[in-house]
């Protein structure tokens, strides 16, 4: 767990999962409408795996994706934003200077909102003792150089691969799978992550996991907004809600 004296507002934006990419466009507009006030957010929360592959040090991944990038960074001037890096986005703080950028390392993230303890993450902090090793082989510099030097013939690979996934299956048996984890431990209010694109919310005696929703997988995103003690995080739909009243 990694303290920070971060202070989660109402009226933040959550988004999470957007793998965003030439087959996934649509989170491009959602920002976009927060680039020109049409969503008005108090702060931006990005849970990680927000580009369907954006690698620092990868002039190839950050090319492609730049309008992006370049809009995210001029709301960043505006209003906080928070990164969780996810396992499709990573080594980001020389790509968003302004952003408060947190890598695997630093998660779960530990929040304040109002009285409540609230921990973030991406959501695969705490894999197998194989993931943990990939995960610091793909973050590797001399393993991200080697990429560079070969990033047009293995990224369309990459492409071709990611395309193909579906990424809104649901997971079963995710509550027991949960509770296995013993995410009580750290001593939290909320639990929220992303990652595995569930949207679901379990309540136990001492604190309340959320996984939320993809964006990637019909465009959900989550509004901070405390109502009767119980609720933390309210769900909205883009295109519902700003494309067709």
């Amino acid at each position: 767990m990694y303290h920070s004296d971060l202070e989660l507002k109402e009226g933040a934006f959550v988004i999470a999962d957007a793998h965003f990419s030439h087959k996934r466009p649509q989170l491009q507009d959602f920002i976009q409408d927060i680039y020109s006030n049409k969503l008005q957010p108090t702060q931006l929360i990005f849970m990680g795996d927000i580009f369907d592959a954006l690698f620092g040090g990868i002039d190839l991944t950050i090319k492609r994706d730049e309008k992006l990038i370049k809009l995210i960074n001029a709301i960043s001037e505006k209003i906080e934003i928070i990164y969780l890096e996810g396992n499709h986005d990573f080594n980001l703080k020389k790509v968003f200077p302004n952003v408060k950028v947190f890598g695997i390392t630093q998660q779960p993230l530990l929040c304040k909102y109002k009285d409540k303890k609230v921990l973030l993450a991406h959501g695969d902090f705490d894999g197998v003792w194989t993931y943990k090793i990939y995960v610091k082989i793909v973050r590797n510099n001399f393993v991200l150089k080697f990429l560079k030097l070969f990033d047009k013939k293995i990224l369309p690979i990459l492409d071709n691969y990611l395309n193909k996934k579906n990424d809104c299956n649901e997971f079963i048996g995710f509550k027991d799978f949960i509770a296995k984890r013993e995410l009580n431990k750290y001593g939290c209010d909320y639990f929220i992550e992303g990652h595995y694109h569930q949207n679901k919310t379990y309540i136990y005696d001492d604190f309340t996991y959320i996984n939320v929703a993809s964006f990637a997988c019909n465009q959900r995103y989550f509004i901070v907004k405390y109502f009767k003690d119980k609720e933390l995080l309210r769900e909205k739909l883009f295109y519902k809600d700003t494309k067709n009243g």
